[in-house]
């Protein structure tokens, strides 16, 4: 999952980004707010956490304008507000905007983890967080892959999973190559060569040959399936 991180504290936003990454998320982090809207406005993210005290655009701006101005799944994008402010007032206003949850200054990384899930758990009404297509099921809050043909857990890497869950979050359509590398790499980071043929290889050893599809000439697919 990618996730936009505004905070303009480097040693907050240091350890944040460090502990999602390790949790195999994706994260992209700005320190201001105009720059924050920017990002908003042209990238799809699955979650925003979000400071209040941002030199430019402070965040309640920001989450106003994302709640009121933003259009289809970018207005409805989850947010988590991290802040020092913790009087009763602060909280009530940025959860009345619209904020999933509010998280006060000084936390600790599990905690901020455990909101996380809380809220996509309650995002997709269901106790469990996951992707399938009825052939083969990924575990968001795990990071290990089932195949509905045997009870066996699957380990991925980092990159595995990223790239599974990348085809499984819209199963039957293709994504291309550039599509891929955006999803298992850090912004910044250089793509390797034929290093989306080799994890998937790598995924077709655990998973099986026809897990993934190749489309020739546009990029890969997972198939729509059985979905119970």
């Amino acid at each position: 999952m990618r996730i936009l991180l505004v905070e303009d504290d480097p040693m907050i936003s240091q350890a944040v980004k460090g502990a999602l990454t390790d949790e195999m998320y994706t994260v992209e982090q700005v320190a201001n707010g105009r720059d924050a809207l920017m990002m908003l406005s042209v990238n799809d993210y699955g979650f925003v956490l979000l400071d209040l005290g941002l030199p430019g655009v402070d965040g309640m701006t920001i989450l106003r304008t994302l709640r009121t101005q933003a259009k289809g799944d970018k207005k409805d994008v989850p947010v988590i507000i991290l802040t020092a402010r913790d009087g009763l007032d602060d909280r009530l206003e940025g959860l009345d905007a619209g904020a999933d949850d509010y998280l006060v200054k000084p936390f600790h990384i599990s905690e901020l983890l455990a909101r996380i899930r809380a809220v996509l758990r309650r995002r997709n009404k269901t106790s469990d967080l996951s992707l399938t297509n009825g052939i083969v099921t990924l575990d968001v809050a795990e990071k290990t892959a089932k195949l509905a043909s045997s009870d066996k857990t699957i380990a991925l890497s980092r990159r595995e999973y990223a790239l599974l869950a990348a085809l499984l979050a819209r199963p039957g359509s293709i994504l291309s190559r550039r599509k891929i590398e955006e999803r298992i790499y850090e912004p910044g980071e250089e793509p390797e060569s034929n290093a989306v043929e080799y994890l998937i290889h790598s995924l077709r050893k655990k998973l099986g040959n026809d897990v993934i599809k190749n489309v020739r000439g546009l990029g890969w697919m997972v198939e729509k399936g059985p979905v119970s």
